[in-house]
């Protein structure tokens, strides 16, 4: 079922995603070569534990950790471990918050150290492609118009949209519909309304979009071994237009 939020219920679930965003901030200038995803997690854990929040992926389906790391081909849902990252290496760290009853949840792509170009370009298109689809989630529009908007832009440039995984509602919980995928057809699916919270988060590969799954059962890699990258935000759907809950501070709202 699909729930409308009020501007109440907007307004604190932006609480939680500025708490959300203040973390991927300090995230920047912590991630460095030397370090392991292992102390990205502790990093995380505590600081959203010391600002009242709360790990909300700790215990969601049984997964064990308030981040998701995912190392270089790792493309989502990497379990923080003690492998030291190197320069050059390319992490995605994914986390939700619970703030008072409100959850956000959002993805950021960093370079360990200096970035290759490759990484550099894969980093660019893939947060482009992200903001070319919240332009799209207006009121009237349609899930596919989001889709299309990122599909044909990451095509054009030469890389890949990620089939397996797809983008969500959230609140109250995690995982809300509607469902929808980050490719797809313009003018299909189902339309968006005034007081839907959800997530846009494509994943792009530089070979194929094409996965295989480690035996641990959570993390997804490309088949072909070559680098992807997510960036991910949770959106309300208002008739101002779409508004970033996860707010960072250089993006604003459209």
């Amino acid at each position: 079922m699909i729930t409308l939020k009020s501007q109440r219920e907007i307004e604190k679930m932006a609480e939680s995603g500025a708490l959300l965003a203040a973390v991927h901030k300090q995230l920047r200038t912590f991630i460095q070569p030397g370090i392991t995803s292992w102390d990205i997690e502790v990093f995380v854990r505590n600081y959203i534990e010391r600002h009242g929040g709360i790990a909300a992926q700790i215990g969601f389906e049984d997964y064990e950790y308030a981040t998701c790391c995912s190392i270089n081909d790792e493309i989502c849902h990497g379990f923080p471990r003690k492998k030291v990252l190197r320069e050059g290496d390319l992490i995605k760290v994914d986390m939700c918050i619970e703030l008072n009853g409100a959850i956000s949840d959002s993805c950021w792509a960093y370079s360990v150290g200096e970035a290759t170009e490759e990484t550099q370009a894969l980093m660019a298109v893939t947060k482009k492609a992200l903001y070319l689809g919240i332009e799209q989630a207006q009121i009237g529009n349609r899930v596919g118009d989001i889709g299309y908007a990122i599909q044909t832009y990451v095509e054009s440039a030469g890389y890949s949209v990620v089939r397996d995984f797809i983008a969500h509602g959230i609140g109250p919980t995690i995982h809300e519909e509607p469902f929808f995928a980050h490719y797809g057809e313009r003018g299909k699916g189902l339309r968006l309304k005034e007081g839907m919270t959800i997530t846009i988060e494509p994943m792009v590969n530089v070979g194929s979009w094409r996965m295989e799954m480690e035996a641990n059962g959570w993390t997804a890699k490309t088949k072909d071994g070559m680098l992807s990258c997510q960036y991910e935000h949770s959106i309300a759907i208002t008739k101002n237009g779409p508004v970033i809950l996860t707010f960072q501070g250089e993006e604003g709202t459209y």
